[in-house]
């Protein structure tokens, strides 16, 4: 494989500015702009995965309720590189800042929006935006503080997760209950523009501009191959079977893109996303366990609330209360690994223990039934939580400690873009899998007819207010067809994590970059894998 070429020198005062330590306060105060921005990626998706249920019942079909989603992971996982080499090579607060902008303008659109289509539409304008935020704040994290020093600092993002967690799905269900579920997506404008000027304001990074060729070539195959992936999983066994010529053609698409993709990155001058990096084996692992992750983050935050307000009977407010131990366990194991990191500069048994208790956490969710008590479930979610939480900020940790500074927006970048897509893979594998269960389960219940007659064939057509108006009989039916679609969704989610956990075994403890952030990266080559 060859190596990719430079973009031309590194100016020397962008050099020297971004290796040089900065002060503890002027970190802080970057920190601030970093952490409004990380609330306002983490407020959307609770808010929004919170009101779904509701959103889908009003404008109906349950390939919206993945699609409204996926338009969204599509649009972010398309744009994630570019935003990530666009730092690189034209500086990140400029790039971030752009970001933002597009982010707030989706989210006016889709508080506007009319019908399904201008809601899924503009959620992939809001996606393409969501795209820098998260690589934005990373990247910029990873370049001003270095890893052995980053958990001094995870104080400030403990706290807005905590702040997320807590608002997010009160405010979701507050205005879901109370107000109208537009609303779930204008709320992002006071804050993003809060968020645009303590970002301006306090961020102070070189101007930089480059003069290589931004590898158009490379995204566009890039998002080819992963559209094609993902509608793959989408419509496999639903619109068509999956051995229907539609289901091969994407297969087809998807490989050839994806080919095209691996060579064109090998011949360009400024590779989108450079195949160098995934010689270090650390690297390779780390994007392994992220998409994993992103796999059962999104399948989970996006699928619960529905079992809490059908089942278990919980309003839109309650049932985003009712995700706060997942969130919360989350929460508390990644700060206190953060914390750990920093003290030991150790890090390699926490993704083992992580993806361990991960797959216990689903396995305990796969057993929820329509008999489970609202603290069962909660003490099954914090398991789950916590298992993410040994893997949220080390994934990220692992991968920025693998390359030079020069890489980190890059780097940054295809660490989410792993979690991104796998959360996309999660919601279109999951909501087949949901949708083939629950339409079983009622047919077995109901017969068919009686099902398709009661109008809950399609989960995603059934609203929990629509859903007391039918006969009990038919409530029934449908309480247990949804319990049977979450155990099939969380048994099938624990299959999968258990790739996890073997690619956590296989990490090196590679020690972490100190105070220089000048210092090259330590070698964890994926020849050492033989050792």
């Amino acid at each position: 494989m060859s190596q990719s070429k430079t973009a031309g020198p590194v100016p020397e005062d962008k050099k020297a500015e971004e290796e040089q330590p900065r002060s503890p306060r002027e970190i802080r105060l970057v920190m601030v702009g970093l952490v409004v921005t990380m609330l306002l990626a983490m407020l959307d998706n609770l808010i929004v995965g919170t009101a779904m249920p509701t959103i889908v019942g009003d404008l109906g079909g349950a390939e919206h309720l993945s699609w409204v989603v996926t338009a969204y992971t599509l649009a972010t996982a398309a744009s994630t590189p570019i935003w990530g080499k666009l730092g690189d090579m034209y500086g990140r607060k400029g790039t971030f800042l752009t970001s933002i902008v597009i982010f707030l303008v989706g989210s006016a659109l889709s508080g506007l929006s009319q019908n399904m289509n201008e809601l899924i539409g503009f959620r992939a304008v809001q996606g393409l935006g969501a795209g820098g935020l998260m690589v934005g704040v990373m990247s910029i994290m990873g370049a001003l503080v270095p890893p052995r020093d980053r958990g001094k600092y995870q104080g400030m993002f403990a706290a807005v997760m905590a702040l997320a967690t807590i608002g997010g799905p009160l405010v979701g269900g507050f205005i879901t209950d109370h107000l109208s579920w537009h609303w779930t997506f204008y709320i992002n404008l006071p804050l993003g523009v809060v968020a645009l000027a303590v970002v301006i304001v306090t961020l102070k990074l070189p101007k930089v501009r480059s003069t290589a060729k931004i590898d158009y070539l490379g995204a566009v195959l890039l998002t080819v191959g992963i559209t094609s992936l993902v509608l793959i999983t989408t419509w496999g066994g639903q619109q068509y079977a999956w051995g229907s010529k539609q289901i091969l053609g994407l297969a087809a698409l998807a490989a050839a893109s994806l080919i095209a993709f691996c060579y064109v990155e090998q011949r360009v001058e400024e590779p989108m996303l450079p195949l160098t990096l995934f010689k270090n084996l650390n690297f390779t692992l780390v994007s392994i366990i992220g998409f994993i992750v992103g796999f059962v983050m999104f399948g989970s935050t996006v699928f619960l609330p529905l079992y809490q307000q059908i089942v278990q009977g919980a309003s839109a407010t309650n049932s985003g209360l009712l995700l706060m131990p997942m969130m919360f366990g989350m929460l508390v194991i990644s700060l206190v690994v953060g914390q750990a990191v920093t003290k030991t500069g150790k890090y390699r048994i926490y993704p083992i223990i992580g993806t361990v208790v991960m797959t216990g956490g689903l396995v305990l969710l796969s057993t929820m039934g329509t008999e489970t008590s609202s603290f069962t479930s909660a003490c099954w979610m914090i398991v789950l939580g916590a298992g993410m939480g040994f893997l949220m900020q080390i994934t990220m940790l692992v991968a920025q400690n693998s390359v030079e500074l020069k890489d980190m927006g890059v780097a940054s970048s295809t660490a989410t873009l792993f979690r991104t897509i796998g959360g996309s893979f999660g919601v279109a594998l999951f909501g087949a899998l949901f949708n083939n269960r629950v339409t079983d389960t009622m047919k077995e219940k109901l017969g068919e007819q009686a099902a398709a007659g009661g109008g809950v064939k399609d989960p995603g057509q059934m609203s929990p207010a629509a859903l007391r108006k039918l006969p009990e009989n038919i409530q029934d039916a449908y309480h247990h067809a949804v319990s049977n679609g979450m155990h099939t969704v969380f048994l099938w989610g624990a299959g999968v994590a258990v790739i996890a956990i073997a690619a956590a075994l296989f990490l090196r403890e590679v020690p972490l970059r100190g105070t220089g952030q000048g210092e090259k990266p330590a070698e964890a080559p994926l020849e050492a894998a033989a050792a």
